[in-house]
């Protein structure tokens, strides 16, 4: 067996050193998990949506249309898997600091309509469970 066929087994089970690929990876979820966090407690607030859009413009340098997080929101994806399963698949491949951010942009959005709802407690519990993320890791209490 060449080392070509082992680096697609290695791929096909989730594990990537390659930045780009965690780049990808991590902006696919940052969409997905914000995106979703808008819908947390059924209504969709104008200024979670804005929140996200800043966010993802902020650690992404991106522009996404208010339309596409709509979508984003309401994907198909999660039709077909709970989005905790997408959270850990994904989540394990990329840096603990990625993770990290994307829980504090949680938070942000969360916070953007003033109001924290019991669903949108319940879904940043799972995201972070999901992640694996201990409360020193939200918290920014990293040991050096």
């Amino acid at each position: 067996m060449s080392i070509t066929k082992l680096a697609h087994i290695k791929k096909f089970f989730g594990g990537t050193n390659n930045p780009e690929e965690k780049r990808e990876l991590y902006k696919e979820m940052l969409l997905m998990t914000l995106s979703r966090a808008t819908r947390a407690d059924l209504v969709t607030n104008n200024s979670e949506v804005e929140t996200v859009q800043g966010i993802l413009l902020t650690l992404l340098g991106e522009e996404i249309s208010s339309a596409d997080i709509r979508v984003a929101a309401a994907s198909e994806l999660f039709e077909t898997a709970p989005i905790s399963k997408y959270l850990e698949r994904v989540g394990s491949q990329l840096d603990p600091d990625q993770n990290r951010s994307i829980v504090q942009a949680l938070i942000d959005v969360f916070g953007a309509d003033g109001q924290v709802s019991a669903q949108e407690v319940n879904f940043f519990n799972m995201v972070v469970e999901a992640l694996d993320l201990t409360p020193a890791d939200i918290v920014g209490l990293v040991s050096s």
